[in-house]
């Protein structure tokens, strides 16, 4: 378990005031399921808040010391039903791996032309000069164009 310095505390409290709780602890209480949805938050997220449905303060706040110890995570506040945890993103290495040839995939969806029936759904590797436009053609990025005059001095 990472201890925080107040001043991070209070910086990481001002960010989760705006989360939405992304995990909820239920009458079956802090199961490994539950245990294994809250370390994947922590680790695509960073910071998260969990809500647990529970009348008992004191099963509260052993849940949370349990999350804390079993996910290394740091607790951040404790307020009322909800949990404030953070833990430093894990970097995943599909985030990191390049397949070192500049491609990359692109999910191109387009509305069937008559409206009544569902849009076609494909996916394309596009090159690094490649774009999609807004109505789901690939385009080219055009050759820079040369100059005729500095083409013309160099020969001379």
């Amino acid at each position: 378990m990472q201890k925080l310095t107040p001043v991070e505390r209070s910086a990481l409290r001002a960010e989760a005031h705006g989360l939405k709780p992304i995990v909820m602890i239920g009458e079956a209480g802090l199961t490994a399921n539950v245990l294994k949805e809250i370390a994947l938050g922590l680790d695509s997220h960073g910071l998260i808040k969990v809500r647990v449905f529970g009348d008992d303060r004191e099963a509260r706040a052993a849940m949370y010391d349990t999350i804390c110890e079993q996910l290394d995570a740091s607790p951040v506040q404790h307020i009322g039903k909800l949990l404030v945890l953070y833990r430093p993103k894990v970097e995943t290495e599909k985030a990191r791996s390049t397949s070192g040839k500049g491609l990359r995939e692109v999910t191109i969806v387009k509305p069937s032309p008559s409206g009544t029936k569902r849009p076609s759904v494909t996916k394309v590797l596009l090159k690094g000069n490649e774009r999609v436009t807004q109505g789901g053609n690939i385009k080219r990025a055009k050759p820079q164009q040369k100059s005729t005059k500095k083409s013309a001095l160099g020969s001379k």
